[in-house]
């Protein structure tokens, strides 16, 4: 029960630094926020596992799955994440990369043999269903935005979310046995984020030819926040629920933030959500109900 719960608590943390992140990734601008990021998480985590002793013989026996666990599961799932939602805007995006769910599960039982319950398979649709029910119709008529419009090639960009969706889902199979061997979480997502970090900043040098340039002050600390509740918490958690939890249900369980996020953009903006998010949030948290119990 505690490791499903982990992973919907790092849902949660997901939804408020999607809150947090925004100002951020305006002023800064994707790619230059996630640099930044990622990279002070990186260091955060450092720290973090000096402390807890982390880095060991256990690690070091896991080191090359988790690195690849990052390689796939960060770096590109996020390269090709951002790459859908310029396309296709961030509700269809969210709803094709919601897939990531069921693609977990599959992956799972597959090539970790990760049996589930029909019970647990029934969890799995409902909450994707819910999902996409709530991302798709949870918007008003009057809230019809530039950013919903499709730019370039549709095809594309449908490729490029449910690339996301499946690199995601990898990296939490890969992940997997490392977990269940006892590799120190903390220390875990060093090693996943460290080797995302050096991804993208050789992607960045290769694109602008220069480092970044340093953020004001102001926007520097409210990265830093995002950065350390969404992946150095929240990814934390992510990995500490797959020691125990299986990879289709924590995919699930951590799928959950658009439905989450709902009641924390109603309590911030006093806008109340439409009636199709409602039903989406509904489906959601009776499928999180069927994995809880299963």
């Amino acid at each position: 029960m505690i490791h499903e719960l982990a992973a919907l608590t790092a849902a949660a943390l997901w939804s408020c630094t999607a809150i947090i992140s925004t100002t951020p990734a305006k002023a800064l601008g994707a790619v230059h926020f996630n640099v930044y990021r990622m990279g002070m998480v990186f260091f955060m985590l450092l720290l973090g596992v000096s402390l807890t002793g982390g880095f060991n013989e256990v690690l070091w026996a896991h080191a090359d799955v988790l690195l690849l666990s990052g390689l796939v599961g960060i770096f590109v799932g996020d390269t090709l994440m951002f790459s859908g939602l310029r396309r296709l805007g961030p509700r269809r995006n969210q709803v094709l990369f919601a897939t990531n769910a069921p693609m977990a599960a599959l992956i799972g039982w597959i090539f970790l043999g990760e049996v589930l319950a029909l019970t647990a398979w029934f969890g799995i649709a409902l909450v994707t269903l819910g999902v996409g029910t709530a991302v798709m119709l949870g918007r008003r008529a009057e809230e019809t935005h530039s950013l919903e419009q499709t730019t370039g090639s549709l095809r594309v960009g449908v490729s490029f979310a449910l690339g996301a969706a499946f690199c995601q889902a990898w990296g939490l199979v890969i992940s997997r046995p490392a977990m269940e061997g006892g590799v120190d979480p903390i220390a875990a997502s060093v090693l996943r984020v460290g080797m995302a970090f050096l991804g993208l900043l050789a992607s960045y040098l290769l694109q602008h030819q220069r480092l970044p340039s340093l953020p004001a002050p102001r926007l520097l600390l409210i990265t830093a926040l995002s950065g350390f509740l969404g992946m150095g918490v929240g990814m934390t958690l992510i990995q500490f629920a797959l020691i125990e939890a299986e990879a289709g249900i924590v995919a699930t369980l951590s799928s959950t933030s658009p439905v989450i996020i709902l009641p924390v953009l109603w309590m911030i903006y006093g806008r109340r959500p439409a009636l199709g998010a409602w039903i989406g949030a509904g489906l959601a948290v009776l499928g999180a109900a069927f994995l809880f119990l299963t």
